[in-house]
């Protein structure tokens, strides 16, 4: 089929989002304000958490979480390196030193007795990502943290919507992270959140993250210096009112994700994404399918250039975090993490977002197909 562009991402905006906008911006407040106090109550209700704190983005979100849990130079903190937003690199804004752990061969998740290797007298808290929308396990994680003693951090700036053992993810972690840029299911350009049920935790967030607007005309620094990391109005505007119809949003994307399914399934070299059976509802990032051991990660890289050929937005899910150039710094080597290098060497992100159709789903299915003939690999099986 003849297509235009097929991207990754395309946010799922109505006119009203666009008025929303246009009326912030005919106020006369531009920067944080109401509206930004109103996305914080009504993201925190949807959470059934005490606290959310808007912030300019994930990144910052955890790295204002770190230092709110007094985590600094010194520390260590374990992390998976297998993600798609590379939000550990907080990690190391902090000070702290990165501990990676590897991950669970299904789903992509911090593995716990992995990770409990991992600690020692030096580690304060445990990050562990809902990896691609996938649930991390939580259960487990929360009682290493415990016996440890150190905090648990929850990373679901990939996973809004999706459902462990009956509960949202964004409420396991002593404080969890949310991000709102693409290609998410929630978008307002740049934004993050921090949900926390800890009222002084809640508290040194508010003060790491901006003065109050009241705040701005005294001279006093008080005990830190904020980082003036909020988001603006016109930002909490485009995004309240994505919230406010966020299980329309997400099953707009259940029919573009059961297209996949259907069609992934028809090709062995490609295994659909795993969901674990203690996970009720998975809302993916993108569509992750993972190549036959017969592909190299140069094959891979070859199957993403054709699907680019055919203006295909498909990129690699991840380039692990332990192989890039800082924290190969650090002492990181190639081999550290065995299931994390392999499973990322054969994983393709396609695009994902209510505005597929079945036939451009089928289409990029069937260019998948075709790009795996043509590198020579074939139909091999997913082992």
């Amino acid at each position: 089929m003849k297509t235009t562009f097929l991207p990754l991402s395309d946010p799922d905006l109505l006119q009203t989002d666009l008025d929303a906008v246009a009326e912030t911006l005919s106020s006369q407040c531009l920067s944080a304000g109401p509206v930004v106090e109103q996305f914080e109550v009504e993201f925190a209700a949807y959470l059934s958490r005490k606290h959310a704190i808007a912030v300019a983005s994930g990144t910052i979100g955890l790295l204002l979480a770190l230092r709110a849990h007094g985590i600094g130079p010194g520390a260590e903190v374990i992390v998976s390196s297998y993600s798609f937003r590379e939000i550990a690199h907080a990690v190391a804004l902090c000070g702290a030193r990165p501990v990676f752990a590897d991950i669970d061969y299904w789903a992509g998740t911090l593995e716990p007795e992995k990770a409990r290797t991992k600690i020692t007298d030096k580690t304060k808290a445990i990050i562990a990502a809902n990896t691609n929308g996938h649930p991390a396990a939580w259960d487990p994680l929360r009682q290493l943290a415990q016996e440890a003693g150190v905090a648990l951090i929850e990373d679901s700036t990939e996973a809004i919507g999706s459902i462990y053992k009956g509960k949202l993810v964004g409420t396991f972690g002593d404080c969890s992270i949310f991000d709102f840029s693409q290609p998410g299911a929630l978008v307002c350009g740049e934004g993050g959140m921090v949900v926390t049920d800890d009222d002084e935790l809640a508290s040194q967030l508010r003060r790491f993250r901006s003065h109050k607007t009241e705040e701005r005309s005294s001279v006093v620094l008080g005990a830190y210096p904020p980082l003036q990391a909020s988001i603006s109005d016109i930002s909490a505007a485009l995004a309240l009112g994505q919230l406010r119809r966020m299980e329309l949003l997400l099953a707009r994307r259940k029919r573009v994700e059961k297209w996949y399914y259907e069609y992934v399934k028809s090709f062995e070299g490609i295994k659909d994404p795993y969901i674990a059976p203690e996970v009720d509802q998975v809302n993916w990032f993108v569509y992750v399918v993972h190549l036959g051991t017969r592909f190299s990660r140069s094959l891979r890289d070859a199957i993403i250039d054709d699907l680019h050929t055919e203006k295909i937005g498909a990129c690699a899910y991840s380039h692990p975090l332990h192989l890039q150039r800082y924290y190969f710094d650090l002492g990181y080597r190639k081999g550290d993490l065995f299931v994390t290098e392999k499973v990322a060497e054969r994983a393709v992100a396609l695009p994902l977002h209510a505005h597929l159709a079945e036939a451009q789903v089928a289409f990029i299915v069937g260019t998948m197909k075709d790009a795996s003939v043509n590198s020579g690999a074939g139909a091999a099986i997913y082992l």
